[in-house]
């Protein structure tokens, strides 16, 4: 009756399953994992947001398969005021960047063809992925106390075959909270360019950076000569996932860019998926966007502080380094495996993280905590964890 895209387990699991009955039971359960931030306590100007959604040109529909002109012309503004003129015409509006991410694969891909996608990495991509009948492979990134994290550029490089047709950067990663180094981007650019490879790259978190820093070369300023499409949206950008407005900036060489943005136009014209309102509102709260960015990197340094200076205090623990992002990844070095202490901070302590197991980390040991919510929460939820699994 149905597709082999659902050839997985769509059960409810046992933390979920748990997670459910607490909530059924009226019990408070400290979530570490919130991520959404129009749930974290954030001060948002809302009377301006509905007036900008308000306007009354947003009740005419003229479609445009790129996206209306008003709204990319506010998205090109956006990325001149961080030094990168981008042409409107390199720019198509989608609902999101799921739905950005569906479009190129089946842009780029053949029933049957593969997308390199990085691990550890937030799993949605694997299941959007196998929704368009590509296969996701994973390539490695590798941690050290030193450096950070870094990008296995031999295994990728070994992982490429002819079946490949585009390979995933997300700067910075989700969770690792690691932006692409300068070394890694001319490598990266040089094997796409070598064996004909698309460059998918996700800036959805770069905004975030750790202490305001950024990474060392943003995608979107286009240095490549590699076809690259790079993704980002109001989601995290202006903290307003509900506002369903994200897009592509396509670069790389001339004549494979050219090609791409007119199947591109074709595709889109398919969907004409996002709404007209939030396409005249685009410039009105891109403008108004470092109001509620100001509160959330304040509200992930405070966070981040606190964590770290709560880590130091035990021997067995210790934060990973972030250089931005909105997660934070906290090893643990003891005997016990990550589903039996996720499922047992919850039960015992009322407190939800996230395993490193849902991120695909290659080892035991890693838990993923969220640095949105509020500090009172945040504070109580690591405490716990630490009182449970920390030794001093």
């Amino acid at each position: 009756m149905f597709s082999d895209r659902f050839d997985w387990d769509q059960g409810s699991n046992a933390l979920s399953l748990l997670l459910e009955d607490k909530k059924r039971r009226g019990e408070t359960v400290v979530d570490l994992t919130e991520a959404n931030p129009t749930r974290v306590g954030l001060d948002y100007d809302v009377d301006d947001i509905l007036a900008a959604l308000s306007q009354p040109a947003a009740i005419k529909y003229a479609p445009d398969p790129r996206g209306l002109s008003i709204a990319r012309q506010a998205i090109a503004k956006y990325y001149r005021e961080r030094g990168a003129p981008i042409d409107t015409d390199a720019l198509f509006l989608t609902a999101g960047t799921s739905d950005a991410y569906s479009i190129l694969f089946k842009l780029l891909g053949n029933p049957g063809d593969k997308v390199l996608i990085p691990r550890p990495g937030y799993p949605l991509l694997s299941y959007l992925a196998r929704l368009d009948s590509l296969r996701a492979c994973f390539y490695p990134l590798r941690y050290d106390t030193a450096e950070g994290w870094s990008i296995d550029l031999d295994v990728l490089q070994a992982l490429i075959t002819p079946q490949t047709r585009a390979i995933v950067l997300i700067d910075p990663n989700n969770p690792t909270g690691s932006y692409v180094k300068q070394t890694e981007w001319k490598a990266i650019d040089a094997m796409c360019h070598r064996h004909d490879l698309a460059l998918i790259v996700d800036e959805v978190f770069y905004d975030y950076g750790a202490g305001g820093a950024a990474g060392s070369m943003p995608a979107h300023q286009n240095r490549f000569e590699s076809l690259t499409f790079v993704l980002n949206g109001f989601s995290k950008l202006m903290g307003l996932p509900q506002l369903k407005l994200a897009w592509i900036v396509v670069g790389g060489e001339f004549g494979l860019s050219s090609a791409a943005r007119s199947h591109l136009e074709t595709l889109l014209d398919f969907y004409l998926s996002v709404a007209t309102p939030i396409q005249h509102a685009a410039e009105r709260l891109l403008d108004r966007r470092h109001a509620i960015q100001r509160q959330i990197l304040s509200r992930i340094e405070a966070n981040s502080r606190f964590l770290e200076e709560r880590i130091t205090s035990t021997v067995n623990c210790r934060v990973l380094q972030r250089e931005g992002g909105w997660y934070a990844v906290v090893d643990i070095l003891d005997m016990v495996s990550d589903e039996v202490r996720v499922m047992h901070l919850l039960k015992h302590d009322n407190t939800l993280v996230h395993p490193g197991f849902f991120y695909d980390f290659n080892r035991e040991g890693f838990v993923v905590v969220s640095l949105l919510p509020g500090e009172d929460i945040f504070r109580s939820g690591v405490s716990r964890l630490i009182r449970r699994y920390g030794h001093k």
